[in-house]
């Protein structure tokens, strides 16, 4: 089957997040044009999971960040067919985002899900889910806000969770299985379900620290 064509730029135009530059901290409220909520995936892909979540959600904005820049274009078509007015998209290294460009306490959600093993061991620097980049997934969430976490990789799970771990402003949550509907499933995990893949999940919650 053929694929959709992409509408032309100054029709996706909405959608790109361009970055500031000198790197600066975005105003989500003015981005938006509201007050609602923010919610981060990152490396959205083809964008299942914020298409989704986004027609399920009109009154939470959405913002994913995707290092590849013909999936922000493919994701940027799906968005604009549908009218969507919730979801921005950019095309950036996650780790550089987040540090450069989000404010602490400014998320209610950060979403990581199936990101890229990089299998080899001279690659494994490549890896967005870092120690580092732990640290700033605290930094950026508010009170209550939550961290989602899902790959088929044992190994890169594990790291994950360590990661984590000495982090005292997230606790982990127990989580339960997600319905054949669920609005979070990717591309990725369709495929992993369908091999018959186990599929390793985590959610942690933003807690007060401190007096």
């Amino acid at each position: 089957m053929r694929r959709a064509p992409r509408l032309p730029l100054e029709e996706l135009a909405p959608y790109l997040l361009p970055l500031p530059d000198p790197p600066t901290v975005i105003d989500w409220g003015v981005l938006f044009g509201n007050t609602h909520r923010v919610e981060l995936e990152v490396g959205f892909g083809k964008g299942l999971f914020l298409l989704t979540s986004a027609l399920a959600c009109p009154d939470v904005n959405f913002v994913g960040v995707e290092i590849v820049r013909k999936y922000q274009l493919f994701t940027a078509t799906r968005m604009a067919k549908r009218g969507l007015r919730n979801v921005r998209l950019a095309c950036a290294d996650a780790r550089l985002f987040l540090f450069n460009h989000v404010a602490a306490g400014s998320l209610r959600a950060v979403h990581v899900y199936f990101p890229d093993p990089w299998w080899k061991k001279r690659h494994h620097k490549r890896r967005v889910f870092t120690p580092e980049f732990a640290v700033q997934c605290e930094r950026v969430l508010g009170s209550g806000g939550r961290l989602y976490l899902a790959t088929d990789v044992e190994e890169y799970f594990g790291l994950m969770r360590e990661a984590l771990r000495p982090l005292s402003g997230l606790r982990e949550l127990p989580i339960d299985e997600p319905g054949e509907d669920a609005a979070w499933r990717t591309n990725f995990e369709r495929k992993a379900q369908e091999r018959g893949e186990l599929v390793y999940r985590a959610v942690y919650e933003r807690v007060a620290t401190g007096g």
